[in-house]
């Protein structure tokens, strides 16, 4: 019976995670908050650049950024302060993944869009893993950044 308790405490903290969506592009964070409510989970919000995201990340677990945002190539650094400052795990999405190439940023890795549903997801699904203790199978379509 304990083993089932515990399982039930992992699945209703997964469940709990909040996610905020770091994208200029307004039709395309949208169809991730729809990607994200259809698991479950609760987008926390959408900032287009770096001031708004950073007001929204004490409220959030997990990030989709883009790099490049409506106040320049500030993903990396929203990316950075997001994690350290804050403990957010995030997850890059862009269209050009080599801008964030020799970077230390702390991030599970980096989505090259555009991104089907299903990739979103699973890399969703990852993170949540990631941040609870859970199991989850590293998204083949997540570049993950060498240690």
């Amino acid at each position: 019976m304990s083993a089932n308790v515990a399982r039930r405490r992992l699945e209703d903290a997964a469940m709990n995670q909040r996610v905020l969506i770091v994208e200029d592009e307004f039709l395309i964070a949208l169809d991730m908050a729809e990607t994200i409510e259809a698991m479950g989970l609760k987008v926390a919000g959408f900032a287009s650049g770096r001031q708004h995201a950073l007001t929204l990340a004490p409220f959030v677990d997990i990030a989709l950024v883009d790099v490049n945002l409506s106040d320049g190539a500030t993903g990396p650094e929203i990316g950075r302060e997001l994690s350290e400052r804050f403990g957010v795990t995030v997850i890059f999405m862009t269209a050009n993944p080599e801008q964030l190439a020799g970077k230390a940023v702390p991030s599970l890795g980096v989505l090259s869009k555009p991104v089907m549903p299903d990739v979103v997801e699973e890399c969703i699904t990852y993170a949540v893993a990631n941040r609870v203790g859970g199991v989850a199978a590293v998204p083949r379509e997540l570049m993950r950044f060498s240690a």
